[in-house]
């Protein structure tokens, strides 16, 4: 076998529905939307969810509980390995420097070491969080982790 002798399993390409090309064509005049209707007109159609006016399964559905989801902390990780390949021996590795470097994005509450990677370079480490094998490797490398 040889990359020209590929192809696709017989039934898995379908042709492209080309609507509006004369009646014979069987797409022509409605192009499969039937005759008039909430779903024949261009922009027709319900919205997800909607069932006719029926009351929602959503709103049928009694809300019971509490969800953190508003309350909870965004934290943002960053692993050993990249602290190795971003920063040089002896840096300050803080929340703004991890922003200028790109590590760190968007709208955080915490940043995190994580552990995965090695370490080689002694770095002055001030952040939130830090893993306890994050804290061991950057210890052994003979740096200091400020939590």
């Amino acid at each position: 076998m040889n990359l020209h002798n590929l192809k696709p399993n017989p039934g898995a390409k379908h042709r492209r529905k080309r609507l509006g090309c004369g009646e014979s064509s069987g797409l022509g005049k409605t192009s499969g939307r039937g005759h008039k209707g909430q779903k024949s007109r261009s922009g027709g159609g319900v919205r997800p969810g909607f069932e006719g006016g029926q009351m929602p399964l959503a709103r049928r559905l009694p809300k019971r509980g509490f969800s953190n989801l508003q309350f909870r902390d965004t934290i943002a990780t960053v692993n050993v390995s990249q602290l190795e390949y971003y920063f040089e021996a002896g840096d300050e590795v803080n929340e703004a420097t991890l922003r200028e470097k790109g590590l760190v994005k968007g709208q955080i509450d915490k940043v995190k070491v994580l552990g995965q990677g090695e370490l080689s370079k002694a770095l002055k480490i001030t952040v939130d969080q830090a893993s306890a094998s994050a804290k061991a490797k950057i210890e052994k490398a003979g740096g200091t982790l400020e939590v």
